[in-house]
């Protein structure tokens, strides 16, 4: 075995023990080197993977909380779309029989009522132009979907199936465009109105307030004859009945369908086993 005194190379000295160096004691000290740095490369690497696999099981599981939130919400949202079609339905009737009665030589035309036992004679009376200006923009609930939509890309990606149906929902052109409609669109023709009324009635009439029966009624033959405004009652009839109607007849069978799908897809990652952040096949 060949020994070398005092060495003075510093990786020969990395490897001596006292003044004498041998190739056995090299060799062993080698050996129990590598063997370390081995150990601990593997300790690190397992570390770090445990650490990744952690957070993508603690993300996966944010996702899954974060979906049962928006099924959650859909629910409401199906609800509110069956109200909110339900009120179009009566307020398009309503306005589709001023509409049909405005030719009629009574002076009660623009007189409506309504069935109310609180009343002297059981109905209460009102003129449905009076409330013209009231509107309903269609606005379902949407914070938990706002709080889906912060998320990154890799976070849409655990299950793009829900992600592309959640977003496509939320994001569509069908919603957007319903929202339009009774928003921006829907305004329009009521500020024409009251531009009409501003503009045009405040001039020619002697008194203007349109909260009061007794105005439709005694002014009932202006207004018959006032065309622009009979026209921008059509506008918005034609707005709901051939617009907004089949816009939310489209939306509540999506949101429907939607339901169903987000609720089995949900099942399906809630019922999957793990055994610490591993998922069991």
């Amino acid at each position: 075995m060949n020994v070398i005194k005092k060495p003075k190379k510093w990786y020969v000295k990395l490897f001596t023990l006292g003044d004498k160096f041998s190739s056995q004691t090299f060799s062993d000290n080698t050996k129990k080197f590598s063997l370390n740095a081995i150990g601990l490369f593997v300790v690190v690497t397992f570390t770090f993977y445990v650490e990744s696999v952690g957070d993508d099981y603690e993300n996966r599981k944010k996702y899954v909380d974060v979906a049962k939130g928006i099924l959650e919400e859909l629910y409401m949202t199906s609800e509110y779309t069956d109200n909110y079609i339900e009120r179009i339905d009566l307020l398009s009737a309503m306005y589709r029989k001023q509409y049909d009665r405005w030719e009629i030589d009574n002076d009660s035309i623009f007189i409506d009522y309504q069935e109310d036992e609180k009343e002297p004679d059981g109905k209460y009376y009102f003129a449905p132009m009076a409330i013209y200006g009231h509107r309903d923009p269609y606005t379902p609930p949407r914070v938990k979907y706002d709080t889906f939509s912060k998320g990154n890309q890799d976070f849409f990606l655990i299950n793009p199936e829900i992600s592309n149906l959640i977003y496509t929902l939320y994001e569509g052109t069908g919603l957007k465009h319903l929202i339009e409609d009774t928003g921006k669109v829907e305004m329009k023709y009521i500020d024409k109105f009251f531009d009409r009324v501003d503009n045009k009635w405040s001039a020619d009439l002697p008194w203007i307030d349109i909260d009061h029966n007794e105005f439709w009624i005694q002014n009932r033959k202006y207004i018959q004859n006032d065309k622009y405004i009979k026209f921008n009652l059509n506008r918005r009839l034609d707005l709901w009945e051939y617009n907004v109607k089949e816009e939310l007849s489209y939306q509540n069978e999506i949101i429907k369908e939607d339901i169903k799908a987000l609720d089995s897809i949900i099942q399906v990652m809630d019922n999957e086993k793990h055994f610490l952040y591993w998922k069991i096949d």
